[in-house]
């Protein structure tokens, strides 16, 4: 019988020199504060968290291993903010808006891949490159400054 790991928040200061062993999960997963899954080495995992882990959180380390929290990546919608302010603004108004997760990484507006990010993009004729990224929306990156975590708990 397998015994699962309860976990309560991520390791505060992890030692990057031990091997990672990949805990994969969707964004939504990674966003829960209850759910259950199974690191790649077939270690069970629960949690039960204060608040959400982030792409790349320990949590827990062993002797020889630390398990890391990988959020899958997904398709994404990404458009250059190479515009004017005032227009950069009026898009993240749109998407806004129409209530659209989105994040910004220097120079670059990122959005879930779907029919109406897709269509509001074509409408207001901007190009836009589709990829696969982690996608991480309420992340906020101005050039050098720091970036700013809004996450899904800055709802109106």
């Amino acid at each position: 019988m397998t015994i699962l790991c309860l976990v309560r928040g991520p390791v505060l200061s992890p030692d990057l020199s031990l091997t990672e062993v990949p805990v994969r999960a969707e964004r939504r997963d990674v966003a829960k504060r209850i759910w259950r899954t199974t690191a790649e080495d077939g270690t069970p995992f629960g949690f039960e968290l204060e608040k959400p882990f982030k792409h790349g959180d320990t949590i827990l380390q062993a002797a020889e291993v630390r398990y890391v929290i990988r959020q899958i990546p997904e398709p994404v919608l990404c458009v250059s903010l190479d515009m004017a302010g005032s227009a950069a603004t009026g898009l993240g108004w749109a998407f806004g808006n129409l209530h659209l997760e989105a994040s910004t990484e220097p120079g670059r507006l990122i959005v879930a891949d779907s029919p109406v990010a897709r269509r509001l993009l074509e409408k207001l004729g901007l190009p836009f490159a589709a990829d696969m990224l982690v996608f991480r929306p309420g992340h906020f990156a101005r050039g050098p400054l720091p970036a700013h975590e809004f996450g899904p708990s800055h709802q109106h």
